[in-house]
């Protein structure tokens, strides 16, 4: 039981460090090449604390990976999959909408 605890609680961590549109925008930024927090920090006009914490939350769970360099902080992907992971959502949330556009016609048809 112990086992399968940590596991859900590790996923809740995941989804959690996904949920967010902010660090969703900064995961698809880092997917083209690795990044300087100088570089990430003005492409979203929020303040360097803000986007620190996202930075942190997304490492912490495993997504990003970062080092040192000097004085900054390089981000970059650290596990790949995340992209399957978000690949997935895609397919999911598609096939959600295209239900109730499917729907929608129907309702649509009975009233006419």
């Amino acid at each position: 039981m112990s086992e399968e605890k940590n596991i859900l609680d590790y996923r809740v961590r995941v989804l959690e460090a996904l949920s967010d549109p902010i660090r969703l925008k900064i995961v698809n930024l880092l997917k083209e090449r690795e990044r300087c927090v100088c570089e990430i920090i003005p492409i979203f006009g929020r303040s360097q604390s803000t986007i620190s914490k996202h930075l942190d939350i997304l490492h912490r769970v495993g997504i990003l990976d970062r080092r040192f360099e000097n004085k900054r902080t390089i981000y970059s992907i650290d596990n790949p999959q995340v992209f399957n992971i978000l690949k997935e959502l895609d397919a999911f949330v598609l096939n959600q909408i295209s239900s109730l556009t499917k729907t929608v016609k129907v309702l649509e048809a009975s009233t006419h």
